[in-house]
């Protein structure tokens, strides 16, 4: 039902179109399916509202929107006085189908599906060109809205070539469909850089000076220039010590500024979307082997740019940022590498907090943390039942003692005498603990990275440790009275008694100091544990993570998983020890007086594979709980996200910010209207077409 309302509304928004322009009978076929839409359609209602606001003309009843409302007033472009006129008219016309000067609300309408699809650039593109409105390109068309553009005044382009005459026909009469437009327009700029370098090269040898360079990229490839690239130029273009620059060289620095967005992808790729590191040419030359477009020349090209803003010889994201053309992040086709980018700046923020939202973001983690305690606490508890009967058995004592064979029998018989319920025994006391546990641990190691993360957003894998350890520290104040309670009721149930055993019971019977029983071993146990543990979950976030950087839910419960693995099994003997320490000895059974004794005596009288008693139930009780919690808590932070201005946690970022960071200021930009002004300049920063918004050149230079 669900897929043939949303069949229905496309094939409502097709119509739309349709009615309005020819062209897309045909191009929306040819192209791209027009099921997917980049943002939420406006309501008709309010869109119409929207509409009369700006709509200054009425004609026999009828309200229309004149080109100057459109553009200027709703859309926002050509705000100057003394704007070009020629230019309203082309871009007013993109709407204005029946090109009378005048846009119908049906017009209006068509042109906001037009700007929620997909290939909305490449679409008002065709129809700036499509001046009379007929759904196909014509020669003059073409001709008269080139002419037009800033490109074509600065290096004239000539009409009369082989590229013309194969688009166009050798007698300019071939009628130019959409599809065809789009590939026109992209080989355009290609075949005008060509003219160019052949200008310069008068004596046919096929090398240009580097000034010469420097003036044809300024000149036509300019909407791709960084700042530092456009200060370079002259410094880094040809190769090795020559001052000439080659064709072959001339194409690749194109084609590598065209692509740097597939470029940032290979970096992406090749880290896992590690922002800290640097990559070598030959890593990058790997890399880019999965990935056709970029040759090895344009890697040179690429690293010769870098060289010369630091001579590393390596390169990182930070450096790509210093190359890639930013400006066209904001337009449609842009919007991943936007987020990407985005989000590696929110990564790296280092903005001061106040201490109340400090102390409000704690208090919020330490909430979330306490849910997400619970949940893996209790997905686990069987198999920690199971892990503390395995330890506290012994051997060597007395005869008659050993109950369990293995952790799989262990569990048989807890069901088979104790019932299902025997597997949760002791769960509500560790319930009631866990909750400031995991709560007070994971915001320990949050607090402790942001203190301990350097400015430049790079952590080392030592500080790491640290909050790893701190946070493994604080638990112990909740860690150690809740393990002796659960310790004491798990093993409860292996002797007969008529005598029912509650958490009060075993309480009373400690009282407050004897809480603290084997807090050494506690400690000996939980500093290792989260040192090893919130690194290793941090890299394995990171090595699971996306092509974007983004992390999963499935991919977060892996991490968490993996690392919980190597923490729980190699502060197994900790476990152990704490486990004997806090269990209460029954008659015959040796008793300790401290970590050291109860070590020393187990390796004597059970041997050393004592201490590792239980290490497989521990691993499978501590890496699922550690992946379910960990998991649970990262998507609690997504899902209840409120921003306290500090760090969001890796690969968590909303995939809404995608059409967030392109929303205009305008409220009476709505639906597909939000991308208008994204969209308009676009055209200039992906195509280079920059039609003149002054009717004055010197007015233009004096009003900005």
């Amino acid at each position: 039902m669900a897929a043939n309302s949303l069949s229905r509304a496309n094939d409502g928004n097709l119509g739309i179109i349709s009615r309005i322009w020819p062209i897309k009978k045909t191009a929306f076929c040819e192209v791209s399916p027009r099921g997917v839409q980049w943002i939420k359609r406006a309501d008709p209602e309010r869109l119409k509202d929207v509409f009369l606001k700006y709509a200054s003309a009425e004609k026999n009843g009828e309200h229309f929107m004149t080109l100057e409302d459109f553009v200027r007033k709703y859309i926002g472009l050509l705000p100057d006085v003394n704007y070009n006129l020629d230019t309203l008219h082309f871009l007013g016309n993109a709407v204005d189908t029946t090109k009378n000067g005048l846009i119908s609300y049906d017009e209006f309408q068509a042109f906001e599906v037009l700007l929620a699809s997909a290939d909305a650039m490449y679409a008002l593109a065709f129809q700036i060109f499509d001046t009379d409105g007929s759904g196909l390109i014509l020669y003059d068309e073409f001709e008269r809205v080139l002419k037009h553009t800033e490109l074509h005044q600065q290096m004239p382009f000539n009409f009369d070539c082989d590229f013309i005459n194969l688009h166009f026909g050798k007698k300019r009469r071939r009628q130019v469909s959409y599809a065809e437009f789009t590939q026109i327009l992209h080989d355009f700029h290609e075949e005008h850089a060509l003219q160019a370098f052949k200008k310069f090269d008068t004596s046919h040898t096929g090398f240009i000076t580097t000034l010469e360079f420097s003036d044809i990229i300024k000149s036509l490839k300019g909407h791709l220039l960084t700042p530092f690239v456009e200060q370079n130029l002259v410094a880094v273009a040809g190769s090795e010590k020559s001052h000439k620059v080659s064709y072959p060289y001339f194409v690749a620095f194109i084609s590598l500024l065209n692509n740097m967005e597939l470029v940032k992808k290979i970096h992406t790729s090749a880290t896992k979307a590690d922002t800290r590191v640097e990559l070598t040419k030959e890593e990058m030359l790997h890399e880019a082997q999965n990935f056709t477009q970029i040759t090895p020349m344009e890697i040179d090209v690429l690293f010769q740019l870098v060289d010369a803003l630091r001579q590393s010889g390596r390169v990182a994201y930070k450096d790509l940022e210093e190359v890639a053309p930013w400006e066209g992040s904001k337009m449609p086709y842009g919007i991943q590498a936007r987020y990407l980018q985005e989000s590696i700046d929110k990564m790296n923020t280092t903005g001061e907090q106040s201490f109340a939202l400090r102390l409000l973001e704690n208090v919020y983690r330490f909430g979330l943390g306490a849910i997400a305690g619970a949940v893996g606490a209790t997905a686990v508890y069987p198999i920690d039942l199971v892990k503390t009967r395995l330890q506290n058995q012994r051997t060597g004592t007395y005869i008659g003692e050993l109950m369990y064979r293995n952790s799989w029998d262990c569990a048989k018989k807890v069901v088979r005498f104790e019932g299902a319920g025997g597997l949760y025994r002791g769960l509500g006391p560790q319930l009631v603990g866990v909750a400031p546990e995991k709560a007070i641990k994971l915001t320990v190691n949050d607090l402790m990275r942001d203190v301990l993360q350097p400015k430049d957003g790079e952590i080392p894998f030592w500080s790491e440790a640290i909050a790893g350890g701190c946070a493994g520290a604080s638990q112990v104040v909740f860690t150690n009275p809740l393990e002796i309670v659960k310790i004491r009721l798990q093993v409860a149930g292996e002797i007969a008694s008529t005598q029912r055993v509650s958490a009060i019971n075993v309480i009373r019977d400690l009282g407050f100091l004897g809480l603290y029983k084997g807090a050494r071993a506690c400690f000996l146990r939980d500093i290792p544990f989260s040192a090893i543990y919130f690194p290793t979950y941090a890299h394995c976030k990171k090595m699971l993570a996306n092509e974007d950087g983004y992390n999963g839910p499935l991919s977060l419960l892996t991490a968490g998983a993996i690392a919980g693995m190597p923490a729980a099994s190699l502060t197994t003997p900790a476990d152990v020890i704490k486990t004997r320490l806090q269990v209460a000895a029954r008659a015959g059974q040796t008793t300790y007086n401290g970590v050291i004794d109860c070590a020393t005596k187990i390796w004597k009288e059970e041997g050393g594979a004592a201490l590792w008693k239980g290490a497989p139930a521990r691993v499978l009780r501590s890496s699922p709980q550690f992946g379910v919690t960990l998991v649970t808590y990262e998507l609690l932070q997504r899902f209840l996200y409120i921003d306290f201005g500090g760090r969001r946690p890796q690969g968590s970022e909303h995939k809404l910010s995608l059409e967030e960071s392109l929303v205009s200021t305008n409220p009476d930009h709505i639906g597909g209207y939000r991308l208008a002004l994204a969209t308009f300049e676009g055209i200039e920063s992906k195509f280079g077409l920059c039609l003149p918004k002054f009717t004055n050149p010197i007015t233009a230079s004096s009003g900005t």
